[in-house]
């Protein structure tokens, strides 16, 4: 089969040829993150006001994390989500919205991840989707939606790919297997305590009525890891655009029954960054090795083989 590295650059002509130049936020376009507010202040000060306003309008915290300097990560979930990711087999990725405070430049930005952007790339039916962005609009604020330099459809979500050769929503990676759904979250449980393959807990979202488990998954290489699954490491290359797109943090892994998935990371990291440009400075070049990395660490963290044809 062909290495990450040649199915990466396969796509590298065809993403040159059909950049295009479109009016952003046009009729209909979306973005996948919300600026609620940025001022003065320390992060470690806002965590726990964060973390009481988003209680106090109906949201539970799932959990929550530093993925690294002057940045935090809070994962929330309530019963409209819940719902949503019960609508479909694979749609527990819903679940779990993300908010976050981070210092850029002296002022500490508070973002949160779109709703409706979210459902639209993971294939959910958004009906109820408008509420869970009003609400999170009413506890936090709202300055501006932000993201690439044009929004996408839901249209064109529900079909997002990269460009050639690159992995939809429906191609994820099959981490492991497991007789069912005790057996696999145990597993996932113990090895993400061990932080196996550097990998870490951040959040747990059963899904009522289904066999869905969600795991938010932090990862950190360590002195004698790989860098390039290593959050700090990919987001410095990646984010780097006045208005930080921290509620990309983190990485999930899903329980269906006994088996184990994760989002393929060319998917998973370009929904969120879908104008990234292929080569050149704070590139997808730059983190070409990721895609490995990452899938590495969540077969490490869900018990299963490394898989050596990738």
């Amino acid at each position: 089969m062909k290495s990450v590295q040649s199915k990466w650059l396969a796509g590298v002509a065809v993403a040159v040829l059909s950049v295009t130049s479109l009016a952003a936020q046009a009729a209909g376009e979306i973005m996948p993150f919300v600026l609620a507010s940025s001022g003065d202040g320390e992060v470690a000060d806002k965590i726990a006001k964060v973390k009481t306003v988003l209680q106090n309008n109906d949201f539970e915290i799932a959990g929550d994390y530093s993925p690294y300097k002057d940045a935090h990560v809070i994962v929330v979930t309530n019963n409209t989500l819940k719902k949503a990711a019960a609508s479909h087999s694979r749609a527990g990725y819903v679940a779990a919205q993300r908010v976050s405070i981070t210092k850029v430049a002296g002022k500490v930005q508070i973002a949160y991840t779109n709703p409706e952007y979210m459902a639209a790339a993971y294939r959910v039916d958004d009906t109820n989707m408008p509420s869970v962005g009003t609400a999170l609009k009413a506890a936090l604020g709202y300055v501006k939606a932000f993201g690439p330099a044009e929004g996408r459809t839901k249209e064109d979500l529900a079909e997002y790919h990269y460009t050639f050769g690159m992995e939809y929503f429906d191609e994820p990676n099959d981490l492991a297997s497991y007789n069912n759904q005790a057996e696999a979250t145990a597993a996932v449980e113990k090895n993400l305590a061990a932080h196996a393959g550097g990998a870490f807990k951040v959040y747990r979202i059963d899904i009522p009525g289904t066999k869905q488990t969600l795991f938010g998954v932090g990862m950190k290489a360590g002195e004698d890891g790989n860098k390039y699954m290593d959050d700090s490491f990919i987001m410095n290359e990646i984010d780097f655009k006045e208005t930080r797109s921290t509620p990309h943090l983190p990485y999930e892994m899903l329980v269906n029954g006994g088996d184990i998935e994760g989002l393929h990371s060319r998917f998973r990291i370009a929904m969120n960054f879908p104008d990234l440009s292929m080569m050149g400075a704070n590139s997808f070049m730059n983190i070409m090795p990721s895609p490995d990395a990452i899938r590495d660490a969540m077969t490490a963290a869900a018990g299963g083989e490394k898989n050596e044809d990738f």
